[in-house]
């Protein structure tokens, strides 16, 4: 067994593509290794800014010996056939052939031994199939060269059991050099198998392992903070980007000046994350602390003096921006900004920022007593919801909208809980971020994300397949969690026909508003265990309008669900599906709808008379239960009609001889189908 050693040498790929890159790359060559007949036992692969490497072991050192088989033509053929077959098989004779009763007769038989190539062989085609079959993002093409990369390739170590592959990949140098780390070594590092690759690299100042890199950078920067008496803010998603950007990691603290430290905590955190990614640092009362944790790539001989002082510096400028755009913004009010959201465009189709703002503002009006919201708090918080856009703050650090918007209300003299709608209206902004409890804030969350998602699909931007370039999808996620989360009662009909009366010119695009929201909420109910089925079932009752209320449309499927889930529940749906099969079945042969009502008088059999007597009370009952929304109860009435159907189906002949009573009965079937529809469409359950 043999030991593969791949390495791609390259200028810095950028963090946030490393991860997936490696995976890739192992992916390719677990693939190609195993269809080529020379799997590996085992794969290691490791991710720097400046290299992918990839250590495969056990992999045979040839390909198994097969023997491929072929028949010919019937002993006794003529000449012709003979001599076309040994001709097709290779085969100088046909004495090289054997002769086999097939039980139809005796026919020739090429046997021809296939020898497995050497590993050695099939790596170079392997190596740069995969290479050049790694997806990337972006990718560019160096000159005189067909191979597309992510960054220029410097050089590549390719070994196989200590020989170097002979890879032929353009103008790129391939053997057993490489390098360590861009400032801390110098000079060439030959290295002859895979040990020694990892042994050479460490010493040369390069922590192969992404996780290894994260778990020394999260430990240094505890521990430096701690030094100082200050606590790291938690960030995992930069400390996951920061090990993607350094080989050596040197974790270091520096100083944020007295006069910043008067700027809003979220301006600070931001303008040292985004920009700088530097770590923000807390006092024991969670207050911001006047330091700041960064990870340098190099070690320098005052410890790292150098390299703290060049940051603070950069900071420190970066801050005093901050500080001018924070004076500077809070000299108009906000509430005079609105007018220049005229000049801001939100879609060349939809109009401005302005006339957005208005749509939301029509829409507040409606939801406002379906969420139990104070008007004035409401309304106003909407028309102040995205002055911010055109501040200078939000202009450099647009993640601070809605943020920046809060601090301005305030400043002001805005209401705090609209100061506070403001800030929120733009929450949830993903699956863990928390939901706006707050009546005002809710309402205007609401009202934003209504107006987005009806707009878009009124001009036809509804997304497809992976395209949503208007995030119409985290829209209705957003809508499903402000409803479901507080309980919000209300019919999304009526809201987007607020939307539809604004835009005027666009046809009615409410239906398939509805429908994308509710397709998102059965992904948002899976994890309760409800299943899409049931959510498609619970939506479409016959005789109720397409279910928009996400309260009701919840109540009724989880009901639907534990229903189904009981004895009754599964043997009723049998019996709707046999009576609903009988009654399609017939109407497709006799060309006519059983329909009509049933006539009473015609009813001879016990069983009928009772399933006839039984589907009227049931029908009002869970009528009335449904209409109450006590969704367990009306299944409960639904329960009773088991016993009467079963005994219909057991002796009742619904296909006699006699037209008048076949259609009567047919009618019956129908009516079960009709008065279970009442509670959904049962039709739509799988399995």
């Amino acid at each position: 067994m043999g030991e593969l050693l791949l390495e791609l040498l390259s200028e810095e790929v950028p963090a946030r593509m490393q991860r997936r890159a490696i995976d890739d790359l192992v992916t390719l060559l677990r693939d190609k290794l195993a269809a080529a007949e020379i799997p590996a036992a085992s794969f290691h692969g490791y991710v720097t800014p400046r290299r992918l490497a990839v250590i495969a072991d056990g992999i045979p050192t040839r390909q198994p010996d097969r023997s491929e088989e072929r028949r010919g033509p019937r002993v006794g053929s003529p000449a012709q056939a003979i001599d076309g077959f040994l001709r097709a098989a290779g085969l100088q004779s046909i004495d090289e052939c054997e002769i086999r009763d097939t039980g139809r007769g005796e026919f020739y038989f090429a046997i021809r031994q296939n020898k497995g190539r050497p590993a050695g062989d099939i790596l170079p085609e392997l190596l740069r199939a995969a290479i050049g079959e790694l997806p990337w993002p972006k990718t560019m093409r160096f000159p005189a060269a067909t191979l597309r990369w992510v960054r220029p390739l410097v050089s590549v170590v390719a070994l196989f059991d200590g020989a170097v592959v002979k890879l032929a990949l353009d103008q790129i140098p391939v053997g057993r050099t490489t390098r360590g780390h861009r400032f801390l070594s110098t000079g060439a590092i030959a290295v002859e198998n895979a040990t020694d690759y990892r042994e050479k690299l460490e010493a040369a100042y390069v922590i192969l392992d992404h996780d290894r890199r994260k778990g020394v950078i999260a430990a240094d920067l505890d521990r430096l903070a701690g030094a100082t008496g200050v606590t790291m803010k938690p960030d995992p998603a930069l400390l996951d980007e920061v090990a993607g950007l350094v080989e050596f990691p040197v974790v270091l603290m520096g100083a944020i000046d007295e006069a910043s430290m008067a700027l809003p905590a979220e301006v600070l955190a931001t303008a040292m994350r985004t920009h700088q990614k530097y770590f923000s640092c807390l006092n024991p009362d969670e207050t911001p602390a006047p330091r700041f944790l960064f990870v340098a790539n190099n070690l320098t001989p005052d410890d790292g003096k150098t390299i703290i002082a060049g940051n603070e510096r950069v900071l420190r400028a970066r801050l005093a921006d901050a500080r001018f755009f924070w004076e500077q913004d809070r000299k108009v009010r906000l509430e005079d900004r609105v007018e220049a959201l005229r000049d801001r465009v939100f879609h060349a189709k939809l109009g401005n920022m302005l006339e957005k703002v208005g749509r939301m503002e029509r829409v507040a009006d409606f939801l406002v007593p379906h969420v139990g919201a104070l008007y004035h708090h409401s309304l106003r918080a909407v028309r102040l919801a995205k002055a911010d856009l055109s501040t200078d703050m939000v202009g450099e650090y647009p993640e601070l909208q809605g943020v920046m918007g809060r601090y301005y209300a305030l400043y002001d003299g805005e209401d705090p809980r609209v100061a506070e709608a403001i800030a929120e209206h733009y929450k949830p902004l993903g699956p863990n971020d928390t939901c706006p409890s707050a009546p005002d804030s809710i309402v205007v969350a609401l009202a934003d994300r209504i107006v987005t998602l009806y707009s878009f699909f009124a001009i036809n931007e509804e997304p497809t397949g992976s395209r949503d370039p208007f995030a119409l999808r985290r829209a209705a996620q957003g809508i499903i969690r402000l409803i479901l989360e507080n309980d919000v009662r209300l019919r999304l009909f009526d809201a987007f026909e607020r939307v539809h009366q604004s835009l005027g010119k666009y046809e009615d695009v409410s239906d398939n508003a509805v429908v994308f929201i509710v397709d998102r909420l059965k992904v948002h109910l899976r994890d309760s265990g409800i299943r899409h089925d049931v959510i498609a079932a619970a939506r479409d009752p016959s005789g109720i309008a397409a279910e928009d209320d996400l309260i009701r449309l919840c109540k009724r499927a989880g009901a639907l669900q534990a229903f189904l889930a009981t004895e009754d529940g599964m043997n009723l749906l049998i019996a709707y599906r046999r009576a609903s099969n009988i009654v399609r079945d017939e109407e497709r042969k006799d060309g006519h709808h059983y329909r009509d009502d049933v006539d009473a008088g015609i009813l001879r059999q016990p069983e009928e008379l009772t399933l006839f007597g039984s589907l009227s009370e049931i029908r009002e009952r869970a009528r009335d239960a449904a209409r109450r929304e006590d969704f367990v109860e009306t299944m409960s009435v639904l329960s009773q009609l088991r016993q009467p159907v079963d005994a219909f189906f057991d002796k009742v002949t619904v296909n006699t001889d006699n037209p008048i009573v076949r259609k009567n009965r047919l009618g019956l079937l129908w009516r079960i189908q009709e008065t279970m529809q009442q509670v959904a469409d049962f039709s739509k359950i799988l399995g």
